[in-house]
């Protein structure tokens, strides 16, 4: 067959995998990074608690009211050049960054930035699923999801040296040169083009109720504690999210077909399986993190050490169990991922102030091999139930599901809080209640767990779609 726009005559997949990987090292490199840097941003600029949380809050909603718009725009004007065009972005409000004058400056730049980020994390999936044959799938995309775990765990130690030597303008200067690298590899060997949807619409309408109800959702749930008012913005954002659904389904070629859900059963509850997954895990590291140094008594680096070891687990065991997906089907590997998550969840419910650090040890490798096991093989799945044309959509989910579970998952801690502990800081006055909301908490995250075992369950039995990639 010719080379085509769609089907180039050569790419190379080790460069493919080279760019994503560095990519996604990138991103969350730079989200844990900066989340050192607070404190030193903070004194320089005499910022608020307030200024200081929208730094990280901004970021993440601007990726997140993007993604799926990215995703479909990939799909229609070709995935190379939104993945090129966010590495620009992503890259240019880095350097602008590193030159901030003003801490207002550098919130509306972390938005650009996160527009940025959302470009590239709603192309790199479909990329790779692209380039890759189906039976070396799950490798490539085990390995592209090891390199997210290696910038999750490598942004707090370099990030905190970097700080300690050349300030916290050095994180922004570290971005430039490999975001540059990065688009010019991706200029020189990414030669094809993926658009399988090119010369359709853009669902504009659909995209910017999307916005609006993701703006209002996470604006009521950082919020909740704070009144009526802010759980009211988040049932807007809820009933905006459902409105979006409906206008959607009556749309011609929309940003998220809601046929994908309503008849691709293995899409939909992969989906789903992944908001839940993400909604049971991520808050696991915000409690331990005050667990260590509240009721262990430890210092920030040393919490650091212990909280480290699942994002290493998953970095290590992450390209090994992408090609266990290979080999076996995807869907059960995923599933005894998600099985071992609730149970390392399970354990975690029990820590009580006399835990030794050996059992919470073992329990973060536990959750981080179960996490291993679900997330590049789930992700391996979502991107096979679909036709081509819809590769961008998919990605774009996917990524939308992650940033909406870590939003679900900190709202339930917002929400505990509030009720058990009033406001109140964790102090040796406020330890058992602390330790009591911990443990509501973790149970929950548990019991998301569990659903999150019966949504996987149930597409074992699912008819493989005939839109299958």
């Amino acid at each position: 067959m010719p080379p085509t726009e769609t089907q180039p005559a050569s790419i190379s997949r080790t460069a493919t995998l080279l760019v994503v990987c560095t990519a996604h090292f990138l991103m969350p490199f730079m989200m844990s990074a900066v989340g050192i840097a607070l404190p030193s941003i903070g004194r320089e600029f005499a910022a608020s608690a307030r200024q200081l949380g929208l730094v990280e809050t901004t970021y993440v909603l601007s990726a997140s009211i993007f993604l799926l718009a990215m995703g479909r725009l990939g799909d229609i004007h070709g995935r190379r050049r939104v993945f090129q065009t966010g590495l620009a972005v992503f890259t240019l409000a880095a350097g602008l960054l590193s030159l901030a004058w003003s801490i207002e400056s550098i919130i509306a730049l972390r938005f650009l930035q996160g527009m940025g980020g959302s470009m590239v994390m709603a192309t790199t999936l479909a990329i790779v699923v692209s380039v890759f044959p189906p039976n070396e799938r799950g490798k490539a995309l085990g390995i592209s999801v090891a390199s997210v775990y290696a910038g999750i765990s490598c942004g707090p130690f370099v990030g905190g040296a970097l700080i300690a030597v050349f300030g916290w303008r050095s994180i922004f200067y570290l971005c430039v040169p490999l975001g540059t690298a990065v688009f010019c590899i991706s200029r020189a060997q990414l030669r094809g083009e993926w658009a399988e949807a090119k010369g359709e619409p853009f669902d504009w309408r659909g995209s910017l109720i999307y916005a609006v109800a993701i703006l209002l959702l996470i604006a009521g749930a950082s919020n909740l504690d704070q009144g009526i008012w802010a759980w009211l913005l988040a049932a807007g954002g809820l009933g905006g999210i459902a409105l979006f659904l409906a206008v959607e389904a009556r749309t011609a070629h929309p940003v998220l077909n809601i046929a994908l859900l309503r008849h691709n059963r293995i899409f939909a509850l992969s989906n789903l399986a992944a908001l839940l997954n993400y909604a049971a895990t991520f808050g696991v590291t915000f409690f331990l993190s005050l667990y260590l140094q509240y009721v262990k008594g430890m210092s920030p680096q040393a919490a650091g050490g212990v909280l480290i070891v699942q994002p290493i687990a998953q970095t290590l065991l992450s390209p090994f169990c992408g090609r266990l997906a290979d080999r076996f089907p995807a869907a059960r590997v995923a599933t005894a991922g998600m099985s071992l998550c609730a149970i390392a969840l399970g354990f975690a419910a029990t820590l009580t102030a006399a835990t030794p650090i050996g059992f919470i040890l073992f329990m973060l490798i536990g959750l981080g091999i179960g996490f291993a096991l679900f997330s590049s093989p789930n992700t391996s799945v979502i991107m096979g139930s679909v036709a081509p044309r819809y590769l961008g959509v998919a990605s774009g989910l996917n990524s939308s599901m992650r940033t909406l579970g870590m939003l679900t998952s900190m709202t339930i801690v917002t929400v505990i809080f509030s009720m058990l502990m009033g406001g109140h800081a964790v102090t040796a006055q406020t330890q058992p209640a602390f330790l009591h909301s911990m443990r509501i908490a973790l149970f929950a995250f548990c019991g998301l767990c569990v659903l999150g075992i019966f949504c996987s369950l149930g597409r074992l039995r699912a008819p493989k779609p005939a839109t299958s990639a």
